[in-house]
């Protein structure tokens, strides 16, 4: 009999990633976000498909694992939205895909930078209605500018090549620099002083929460391009829009928003929006704001499929899970102590 998975915050494309699969699992999908009021959906299934704005707290977990569900499957590399603590007290698997193509928000954060520079927004509405007018429209060349990459992940790295490609120069900043590479890495202070554009590609965490906020912004060089397609959490929206009101900022792209999660996905043409903040952003010229889609290109969406299966099969036939998340493991001193390390799983 085939193992029933439910499939929460999805949409007709991820359907479609996933049919190819329909003859190893049961999915059942649902359109809503996976929360303490959804997740008695799941029950009756032997596992869980999640994407980023679901809500794996203490009460979700606790409710899969009195439906006797021990598995959450990911469709993505982020993982701020999960309990890893509670996850290993009520004895849940929590597998991500930790990368499905870097490629593709890369290319996305260029293309925001390309668009906002060069003002496509505005002069795609303009010619819609024949008013060929360029006033307004200048941009400047990327060559020769600055641009300065807050994260040297996968998708970091990605990013540096394109803005090598681009003729710009690239400034670096991570925690954890990549040993003998070839990256101008600085400090955070240096990136804000120097840089023309700032592309961030870090992600969500304790330490990273709230990273661009009033303080940092009026370290930024006046005038200087901002890009998140990483998490909304690393800005402050407030303190981001006093710096776009006081020209400290000149321009923002963002594919993601801290508070997006009731938002994104969903066609909310025909409500009112009671997120003041983001309305004014929207309405802003010099504001670009895509509803984090920097991932949904035909190869991504392929890979998540592919990975997400790949490890729903370890699961369920009793494997080493190779893209489990442990709060225990990461915890342990001694690394030889480590299940991962041996191969094996916590639980």
């Amino acid at each position: 009999m085939k193992k029933k998975i439910a499939v929460f915050d999805t949409k007709t494309y991820d359907i479609e990633s996933f049919k190819e699969y329909n003859d190893k699992y049961e999915f059942v999908y649902f359109k809503d976000r996976l929360t303490k009021n959804t997740v008695m959906l799941a029950k009756d299934c032997d596992a869980v498909i999640c994407f980023v704005n679901d809500e794996l707290d203490d009460d979700v977990l606790n409710s899969l694992a009195s439906y006797n569900i021990h598995a959450v499957f990911l469709r993505c590399a982020g993982y701020n939205n999960v309990n890893l603590e509670s996850a290993y007290k009520h004895k849940v698997h929590i597998a991500r895909v930790p990368a499905y193509s870097p490629y593709a928000i890369a290319e996305h954060a260029m293309t925001l930078i390309l668009a906002l520079n060069r003002h496509i927004h505005k002069a795609y509405i303009r010619s819609r209605d024949f008013n060929f007018n360029l006033e307004s429209l200048t941009g400047f060349d990327l060559h020769g500018k600055t641009i300065g990459i807050v994260g040297t992940g996968k998708i970091g790295r990605v990013m540096i090549d394109i803005s090598k490609g681009f003729g710009l120069n690239v400034l670096c900043y991570d925690p954890y620099p990549i040993i003998n590479s070839d990256y101008n890495y600085v400090s955070l202070d240096e990136i804000y002083e120097k840089c023309d554009i700032i592309s961030l590609h870090a992600p969500l965490s304790n330490d990273t929460y709230h990273m661009i906020n009033q303080d940092s912004i009026n370290k930024m060089k006046k005038g200087v391009m901002l890009i998140n397609t990483s998490r909304g959490g690393l800005i402050d929206s407030k303190a981001l829009l006093e710096g776009l009101k006081n020209k400290q900022i000149a321009s923002v792209g963002l594919d993601v928003y801290e508070e997006e999660a009731n938002l994104f996905y969903h066609d909310n043409s025909f409500k009112i929006i009671d997120d003041d903040v983001l309305a004014i952003l929207i309405s802003m010229p010099n504001v670009l704001i895509t509803s984090h889609q920097a991932y949904l290109t035909k190869e991504a969406l392929s890979n998540i499929a592919d990975t997400t299966i790949n490890n729903m099969d370890e699961y369920f036939n009793d494997l080493f899970i190779q893209n489990e998340l442990c709060y225990k493991c990461e915890k342990v001193k001694n690394k030889e102590e480590c299940y991962r390390n041996r191969k094996t799983r916590c639980f």
